[in-house]
């Protein structure tokens, strides 16, 4: 064996010396982000986006400076919910998200379209290279929190996210049904994989309440959301009841007028979230 000249990137031997290389991109030199987390679920419809979209406006109303990257590149649902229909604006060194009414910066690819029912038809490495391009090329500026808005499954975006993105945490979003619960457990694996802590499940549509009595009747089924938790580990269980008016606002674009406190132990959790360190 020759003698180790220390430089793994020209070397075939393999050694208990050699140290993978981190796929870990650097945001836009204009952008100081103190933590990311990344909302995720199993599959789709479970109602992702409207929880990125409440745990954001929860953080704004803590005080936080809050960016919402929308990587469902072909199914974005961000910005609608908060009413954005501005393009984003360019210069030389960059592109800046767009502000919504409560001082939100999201950043879509709808935003970017010229109408924003024209369908995106890219393949998955396109796609993941935009969502790389959103993190590197978009002038973020000084955020306490960037949410990640993740396509649904366990495909090339999330990869590309987890390994090229600092993510800090993830948020998993799930519903009542058996067979989604399933689901979402694959994306606890995967997150583990990946060494991102989970610090949340989310267990949407778990309940309606009755407008007469107050009554929660689970009109989809018995929750799964706390067994899960307990099951890998998770430190907060929340669930998001079925509500009109909150899909009214969605709908209209004002989410950021919501009113309810499912998500605010989670919220607060996010708050003292410490960014992972990374050697």
């Amino acid at each position: 064996m020759s003698e180790c000249n220390h430089d793994c990137n020209h070397c075939t031997q393999d050694c208990d010396s050699r140290q993978p290389q981190s796929l870990l991109e650097k945001p836009h030199e204009m952008s100081q982000i103190k933590k990311v987390v990344g909302v995720c679920s199993g599959k789709g419809g479970v109602g992702k986006s409207l929880v990125t979209a409440l745990l954001a406006v929860l953080a704004q109303r803590r005080g936080m400076k809050v960016g919402v990257l929308d990587a469902d590149i072909t199914g974005p649902s961000i910005p609608k919910a908060f009413g954005l229909t501005e393009k984003p604006g360019g210069a030389d060194n960059g592109i800046y998200p767009v502000r919504s009414k409560t001082g939100i910066d999201v950043m879509s690819l709808n935003l970017m379209l010229e109408h924003d029912t024209d369908p995106v038809v890219w393949r998955g490495p396109l796609i993941a290279g935009a969502v790389k391009q959103f993190w590197t090329d978009v002038i973020w500026g000084d955020k306490d929190i960037l949410f990640i808005d993740m396509p649904p499954g366990t495909g090339d975006v999330m990869l590309t996210v987890f390994q090229t993105i600092p993510v800090d945490a993830a948020v998993l979003v799930t519903t009542p049904q058996e067979l989604v619960g399933m689901i979402v457990e694959k994306a606890i694996k995967m997150t583990d994989m990946m060494h991102i802590p989970v610090v949340g499940i989310v267990e949407n549509m778990s309940y309606v309440l009755c407008p007469d009595c107050g009554k929660k009747i689970e009109m989809f089924g018995e929750s799964h959301v706390e067994r899960l938790a307990k099951t890998y580990d998770i430190p907060h269980a929340a669930r998001v009841p079925v509500d009109p008016k909150l899909s009214s606002a969605c709908d209209r674009g004002l989410i950021e007028l919501f009113g309810g406190d499912w998500l605010d132990a989670l919220a607060d959790a996010l708050m003292d979230l410490k960014p992972l360190q990374r050697g």
